[in-house]
């Protein structure tokens, strides 16, 4: 196993220990390396080791015994169903997040005053590019703006909605930020602000469609795969 980054250390660990099961480096009923064997392995702490051993336990594939040590429970990868399920789900929140969001845009480019432009292209600022670094702040600041666009929308009950659905549409972006589906870039962003302040109801719906067009398009080729 090769030495892991220093971002996302337990997820790596998890997948790069997985791997190893998978391919079957250790048999069922084989006794893992120790800990401190693992940690130097993949050049990360031992508290990094015990949670990724815990979130493999917890899928099937380890099984960790008092004072014996971690033996490999299963070389299927028992997460596969979860990991399709909860993929068809995100298809089927962006799906639904996409609905919102369009009709939103259309409604924006209809009503929009100057201030509400202003405010949008602030949001998008502050918003920036994900550097890899606090990601919650970031989500934070992509959900402030999309909620501004809903908001544009002057539709009471659109706003109402998206803020009930606000753990989803959180979860939406945060997909985004790992390596299966792509993030939305700023110019993606910006073209929906530009298309809203063109006046042009079908231009803000079109601009939507090609934000959310490429997230959907991986989904559905990952539930294929």
């Amino acid at each position: 196993m090769q030495p892991l980054s220093k971002t996302n250390l337990a997820e790596n660990a998890t997948e790069a220990i997985r791997s190893e099961i998978l391919s079957k480096r250790w048999a069922v009923g084989d006794k893992l390396p120790n800990e401190a064997t693992l940690s130097a392995m993949l050049s990360v702490s031992r508290g990094t080791i015990r949670e990724a051993v815990r979130v493999l336990a917890s899928q099937g594939l380890l099984e960790t015994r008092q004072g014996s040590g971690t033996y490999v429970l299963s070389t299927t990868d028992t997460a596969l169903p979860l990991t399709m399920a909860r993929r068809a789900g995100l298809r089927d929140l962006f799906e639904a997040r996409c609905a919102l969001d369009v009709e939103a845009a259309r409604l924006a480019a209809l009503r929009h005053t100057p201030e509400i432009l202003a405010t949008l292209r602030t949001l998008l600022s502050a918003r920036g590019n994900f550097d890899g670094r606090d990601k919650a702040a970031f989500i934070a600041r992509d959900l402030a703006f999309h909620k501004a666009v809903i908001a544009a929308s002057g539709n009471r009950a659109m706003i109402e909605i998206y803020d009930f659905f606000s753990s989803s549409i959180t979860e939406t972006i945060e997909a985004t930020l790992g390596e299966d589906i792509p993030e939305p870039d700023m110019q993606a962003h910006t073209d929906i602000v530009d298309a809203i302040a063109t006046g042009n109801a079908d231009h803000a719906d079109a601009a939507v469609r090609r934000f959310m067009a490429p997230v959907i398009t991986a989904l559905d080729r990952m539930i294929l795969s």
